[in-house]
Protein backbone atom coordinates (compact mmCIF):
# COMPACT_ATOMS: atom_id res chain seq x y z
CA UNK A 1 0.00 0.00 0.00
CA UNK A 2 1.30 3.40 -0.98
CA UNK A 3 2.27 6.57 0.87
CA UNK A 4 -0.60 8.23 -0.98
CA UNK A 5 -2.96 6.16 1.15
CA UNK A 6 -1.34 7.57 4.29
CA UNK A 7 -1.65 11.11 2.92
CA UNK A 8 -5.31 10.43 2.11
CA UNK A 9 -5.86 9.23 5.69
CA UNK A 10 -4.28 12.38 7.14
CA UNK A 11 -6.21 14.80 4.94
CA UNK A 12 -9.59 13.12 5.37
CA UNK A 13 -9.23 12.45 9.10
CA UNK A 14 -8.16 16.06 9.75
CA UNK A 15 -11.07 17.40 7.72
CA UNK A 16 -13.58 15.14 9.45
CA UNK A 17 -12.35 16.13 12.91
CA UNK A 18 -12.81 19.82 12.06
CA UNK A 19 -16.25 19.33 10.49
CA UNK A 20 -17.49 16.95 13.18
CA UNK A 21 -16.01 18.79 16.18
CA UNK A 22 -19.42 20.16 17.33
CA UNK A 23 -20.84 16.63 17.21
CA UNK A 24 -17.84 15.21 19.06
CA UNK A 25 -18.25 17.79 21.83
CA UNK A 26 -22.01 17.14 22.03
CA UNK A 27 -21.47 13.38 22.36
CA UNK A 28 -18.80 13.91 25.02
CA UNK A 29 -21.15 16.16 26.99
CA UNK A 30 -24.03 13.67 26.72
CA UNK A 31 -21.85 10.84 28.03
CA UNK A 32 -20.53 12.97 30.88
CA UNK A 33 -24.00 14.11 31.98
CA UNK A 34 -25.79 10.76 31.79
CA UNK A 35 -23.40 8.18 33.28
CA UNK A 36 -20.49 7.97 35.69
CA UNK A 37 -17.07 7.31 34.24
CA UNK A 38 -14.74 8.67 31.55
CA UNK A 39 -15.96 9.99 28.22
CA UNK A 40 -13.54 7.80 26.28
CA UNK A 41 -13.05 4.07 26.45
CA UNK A 42 -9.38 3.34 25.82
CA UNK A 43 -8.22 -0.22 25.29
CA UNK A 44 -4.93 -1.65 24.06
CA UNK A 45 -5.16 -3.04 20.52
CA UNK A 46 -2.63 -4.52 18.12
CA UNK A 47 -1.61 -2.58 15.03
CA UNK A 48 0.69 -3.02 12.08
CA UNK A 49 3.59 -5.43 12.62
CA UNK A 50 2.05 -6.49 15.94
CA UNK A 51 2.71 -3.16 17.64
CA UNK A 52 0.28 -2.35 20.50
CA UNK A 53 -1.44 1.03 20.68
CA UNK A 54 -4.27 2.63 22.72
CA UNK A 55 -7.47 2.70 20.64
CA UNK A 56 -10.07 5.35 21.44
CA UNK A 57 -13.83 4.98 21.45
CA UNK A 58 -16.64 6.92 23.05
CA UNK A 59 -17.69 4.97 26.15
CA UNK A 60 -21.03 3.23 25.51
CA UNK A 61 -21.15 0.98 28.59
CA UNK A 62 -21.01 1.46 32.33
CA UNK A 63 -17.57 1.89 33.85
CA UNK A 64 -15.66 -1.37 34.40
CA UNK A 65 -18.11 -3.21 32.13
CA UNK A 66 -15.52 -5.83 31.19
CA UNK A 67 -15.56 -7.07 34.79
CA UNK A 68 -19.31 -7.69 34.66
CA UNK A 69 -21.75 -9.78 32.66
CA UNK A 70 -20.31 -11.17 29.43
CA UNK A 71 -16.89 -9.59 29.90
CA UNK A 72 -15.47 -8.48 26.54
CA UNK A 73 -18.43 -9.99 24.68
CA UNK A 74 -21.50 -7.81 24.15
CA UNK A 75 -25.17 -8.65 23.65
CA UNK A 76 -27.86 -6.72 21.78
CA UNK A 77 -29.86 -6.10 24.97
CA UNK A 78 -26.84 -5.90 27.26
CA UNK A 79 -27.77 -4.18 30.51
CA UNK A 80 -24.28 -2.65 30.68
CA UNK A 81 -24.93 -0.45 27.63
CA UNK A 82 -26.01 3.06 28.63
CA UNK A 83 -28.93 4.94 27.08
CA UNK A 84 -26.57 7.24 25.18
CA UNK A 85 -24.41 4.22 24.32
CA UNK A 86 -27.32 2.54 22.52
CA UNK A 87 -27.65 5.50 20.18
CA UNK A 88 -23.91 5.73 19.60
CA UNK A 89 -23.67 2.03 18.78
CA UNK A 90 -26.73 2.15 16.51
CA UNK A 91 -25.12 4.83 14.33
CA UNK A 92 -21.47 3.72 14.88
CA UNK A 93 -20.72 7.14 16.38
CA UNK A 94 -18.72 5.52 19.19
CA UNK A 95 -15.94 4.88 16.64
CA UNK A 96 -15.38 8.56 15.77
CA UNK A 97 -12.51 9.14 18.26
CA UNK A 98 -10.46 6.70 16.16
CA UNK A 99 -9.98 9.60 13.74
CA UNK A 100 -7.35 10.73 16.24
CA UNK A 101 -5.76 7.26 16.06
CA UNK A 102 -5.51 7.83 12.30
CA UNK A 103 -3.73 11.16 12.82
CA UNK A 104 -1.31 9.50 15.25
CA UNK A 105 -0.43 6.88 12.65
CA UNK A 106 -1.81 3.94 14.61
CA UNK A 107 -4.74 3.37 12.27
CA UNK A 108 -5.98 3.96 8.75
CA UNK A 109 -9.46 4.97 7.64
CA UNK A 110 -9.74 1.62 5.87
CA UNK A 111 -8.21 -1.67 6.96
CA UNK A 112 -8.83 -4.71 9.17
CA UNK A 113 -10.44 -3.87 12.49
CA UNK A 114 -7.81 -3.94 15.27
CA UNK A 115 -7.85 -6.93 17.61
CA UNK A 116 -7.03 -7.29 21.29
CA UNK A 117 -3.56 -8.64 22.19
CA UNK A 118 -5.05 -11.83 23.61
CA UNK A 119 -6.94 -12.39 20.35
CA UNK A 120 -3.85 -11.85 18.22
CA UNK A 121 -2.03 -14.40 20.39
CA UNK A 122 -4.53 -16.98 19.05
CA UNK A 123 -3.97 -16.14 15.37
CA UNK A 124 -2.64 -18.88 13.14
CA UNK A 125 0.50 -18.06 11.12
CA UNK A 126 -1.69 -17.44 8.05
CA UNK A 127 -4.00 -15.12 9.98
CA UNK A 128 -1.06 -12.95 11.05
CA UNK A 129 -1.10 -11.54 7.52
CA UNK A 130 -3.81 -9.29 8.97
CA UNK A 131 -1.06 -7.43 10.85
CA UNK A 132 0.79 -6.42 7.68
CA UNK A 133 -1.11 -3.11 7.40
CA UNK A 134 -2.49 -0.46 9.72
CA UNK A 135 -5.87 -1.47 11.16
CA UNK A 136 -8.85 0.56 10.01
CA UNK A 137 -11.97 2.29 11.26
CA UNK A 138 -13.85 0.39 8.57
CA UNK A 139 -12.81 -2.48 6.36
CA UNK A 140 -13.71 -5.21 3.89
CA UNK A 141 -15.03 -7.58 6.58
CA UNK A 142 -17.01 -4.71 8.17
CA UNK A 143 -18.97 -4.08 4.98
CA UNK A 144 -19.44 -7.75 4.15
CA UNK A 145 -21.27 -8.98 7.21
CA UNK A 146 -19.61 -7.36 10.18
CA UNK A 147 -20.30 -9.31 13.39
CA UNK A 148 -22.69 -11.67 11.60
CA UNK A 149 -19.55 -13.36 10.29
CA UNK A 150 -17.44 -15.83 12.21
CA UNK A 151 -14.04 -14.58 13.31
CA UNK A 152 -12.41 -17.01 10.88
CA UNK A 153 -14.39 -15.54 7.96
CA UNK A 154 -13.69 -11.94 9.04
CA UNK A 155 -9.95 -12.57 9.14
CA UNK A 156 -10.13 -14.39 5.80
CA UNK A 157 -11.84 -11.36 4.20
CA UNK A 158 -9.33 -8.96 5.71
CA UNK A 159 -6.41 -11.02 4.38
CA UNK A 160 -8.05 -11.02 0.93
CA UNK A 161 -8.27 -7.22 1.12
CA UNK A 162 -4.57 -6.91 1.96
CA UNK A 163 -3.60 -9.18 -0.95
CA UNK A 164 -5.88 -7.37 -3.43
CA UNK A 165 -5.74 -3.77 -2.21
CA UNK A 166 -6.58 -1.04 -4.71
CA UNK A 167 -8.12 2.43 -4.59
CA UNK A 168 -11.20 0.99 -6.30
CA UNK A 169 -11.76 -1.42 -3.41
CA UNK A 170 -11.22 1.36 -0.85
CA UNK A 171 -13.83 3.56 -2.54
CA UNK A 172 -16.21 0.60 -2.62
CA UNK A 173 -15.66 0.08 1.12
CA UNK A 174 -16.34 3.77 1.82
CA UNK A 175 -19.61 3.66 -0.12
CA UNK A 176 -20.72 0.49 1.61
CA UNK A 177 -19.74 1.94 4.99
CA UNK A 178 -22.19 4.81 4.50
CA UNK A 179 -24.93 2.25 3.83
CA UNK A 180 -23.86 0.17 6.84
CA UNK A 181 -24.22 3.19 9.15
CA UNK A 182 -27.88 3.48 8.12
CA UNK A 183 -28.50 -0.28 8.25
CA UNK A 184 -27.93 -1.69 11.78
CA UNK A 185 -27.68 -5.32 10.66
CA UNK A 186 -24.44 -6.92 11.74
CA UNK A 187 -23.82 -4.64 14.73
CA UNK A 188 -24.39 -7.73 16.85
CA UNK A 189 -23.88 -11.33 15.84
CA UNK A 190 -26.58 -13.47 14.26
CA UNK A 191 -27.47 -14.74 17.75
CA UNK A 192 -27.46 -11.22 19.19
CA UNK A 193 -23.98 -11.47 20.75
CA UNK A 194 -20.63 -10.06 19.62
CA UNK A 195 -18.42 -13.07 20.31
CA UNK A 196 -14.77 -13.19 21.27
CA UNK A 197 -12.31 -14.92 18.96
CA UNK A 198 -12.48 -18.64 19.68
CA UNK A 199 -15.85 -18.63 21.46
CA UNK A 200 -17.62 -19.57 18.21
CA UNK A 201 -15.55 -22.70 17.75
Amino acid sequence: MSTSKRLFDLVVASGLIVVLSPLLLLIALAIRLTSAGPVLYVRQRVGRAGQPFPMYKFRTMVADAERRGLGIETARHDARITAVGKLLRRWSLDELPQLFNVLQGHMSLIGPRPSLPEQVARYTPAQRLRLRVRPGITGWAQVNGRNDLSWERRIELDCWYIDHWSWRIDWLILRRTLRAVVDPSGIYGSDGVVRDLGSQE
